[in-house]
């Protein structure tokens, strides 16, 4: 190959010395891949491309070349991501899979997905190292069997998010919700505490039909927060099952200053479950709209109907007092260790299925970013402990837990004139 390709380093360049074709290495930027002709492109580790606010724009510029050229190409090679996927990456996965199953037809993309089917994901068959030769179609040339098991030897207890890493880079095992080493132990049912379509849509119109009482949980914070809202009622069929809802606000600070988590709001935001406020306001006269509309269909209890989180608030307060909101149904929720019986009670309830939600992206994600730390008897949720990563909507549905489990009525009294 020496005698074959001429490679020179310091400019990220191998010629071939027969056909004068070139490889060019570039980085991953905008401004780097703008003005490329190349007839072939390969991106490779596709996952990294997820995390980037403009991975779509920019490989749109790198294979623009291929417009002009009949023959190009472009080829991506990835393993799974190290977290739920985000971005181009999860918009490619999701297609390259629905073309392998036959749900889009496309003559010119060929998806070569070494992945287990869901059926051996379900009965744990991937952890059996005789089938790691499923994902690992190069297995005893780049990698061999016992390199693979000891590997898994190594993880096969581990705590600290290294056995997830592995699942994902040698399994290609999709990390989904709950799969990190200290994430909340709600995040581990809360896939399966999903609304069947038969009892409920997920629709906002649908839960205000299908509960006979409701109550607000609201999460604020600082311009670069979102504004969390969860909706949360007593099914009229069964009062022991309880329906969440959600839904978010994001300033433009949110997107100016979180560049990595830009792409999961836009997944969010294509999904109706984000609104991206243009005027300052936005937020909290959306937040109130919503909750008049619950309002107005009877549904909210004369007596602690909205929890809220005292930092932050005032102006909300302002704006529902002159929509008629009385402060008797406005309550100040406690926040940190005082959410301990919110938290375990949700974590119950997910578990033995009387909680169900509406199956949400949004909630996916923020459930999935809560982190747990324990205090003696309590636990501790925060959004210092989170970070970055964004769980207000879920603080907000705690909020709205620890109201309904005061067991609320609404006002069944009807005035007759007399």
């Amino acid at each position: 190959l020496a005698d074959l390709l001429h490679i020179q380093e310091h400019v990220r360049l191998i010629t071939n010395r027969d056909t004068k074709a070139t490889l060019k290495v570039v980085a991953a930027d905008a401004a780097t891949v703008s003005g490329k002709k190349a007839s072939r492109v390969l991106v490779d580790e596709l996952w990294l491309f997820g995390k980037k606010a403009n991975a779509d724009s920019m490989l749109r510029e790198a294979a623009g070349g291929q417009v002009s050229r009949p023959e190009g190409y472009t080829l991506y090679l990835t393993t799974q991501s190290d977290e739920p996927p985000a971005g181009v990456f999860k918009e490619k996965l999701a297609y390259a899979r629905d073309v392998r199953d036959g749900k889009v037809v496309d003559k010119e993309f060929l998806p070569v997905l070494y992945e287990f089917p869901e059926e051996m994901l379900a009965n744990d068959e991937h952890l059996n190292p005789a089938n790691f030769y499923i994902t690992n179609p190069n297995l005893g040339l780049s990698v061999s069997q016992p390199w693979l098991e000891a590997q898994f030897r190594k993880i096969e207890n581990a705590e600290d998010g290294t056995k997830q890493v592995f699942y994902a880079k040698h399994l290609n095992v999709e990390i989904g919700v709950g799969l990190r080493h200290d994430a909340w132990i709600g995040a581990v049912y809360w896939a399966q505490a999903k609304a069947a379509a038969e009892l409920w849509d997920g629709s906002l119109e649908g839960f205000l039909e299908l509960v006979e009482v409701a109550v607000a949980g609201i999460d604020g914070g600082g311009l670069d927060d979102l504004f969390g809202l969860a909706l949360l009622g007593r099914l009229k069929s069964d009062p022991r099952t309880w329906l969440m809802w959600n839904r978010a606000w994001a300033h433009l600070d949110v997107f100016e200053r979180r560049k990595d988590i830009v792409s999961k709001l836009t997944d969010f935001m294509s999904e109706g479950t984000l609104i991206k406020c243009a005027e300052p306001t936005q937020d909290l006269v959306e937040v109130a709209d919503l909750l008049e509309r619950v309002k107005d269909a009877g549904l909210f209890p004369d007596e602690a109907a909205i929890g809220l989180d005292p930092q932050g608030v005032a102006a909300l307060v302002d704006e529902l007092s002159g929509r008629g909101f009385t402060a008797d149904q406005l309550v100040a929720v406690p926040q940190g260790f005082r959410l301990t019986g919110a938290i375990k009670g949700t974590e119950r309830k997910l578990k033995d299925g009387t909680l169900k939600h509406a199956g949400q992206l949004l909630m996916n994600w923020c459930v999935g970013n809560a982190k747990v730390e324990p205090r003696g008897s309590a636990i501790l949720i925060t959004k210092q402990m989170s970070g970055v990563a964004k769980i207000d909507p879920l603080l907000a549905g705690f909020n709205a837990v620890q109201l309904m489990t005061r067991n609320p009525r609404t006002n069944t009294f009807e005035y007759t004139g007399i």
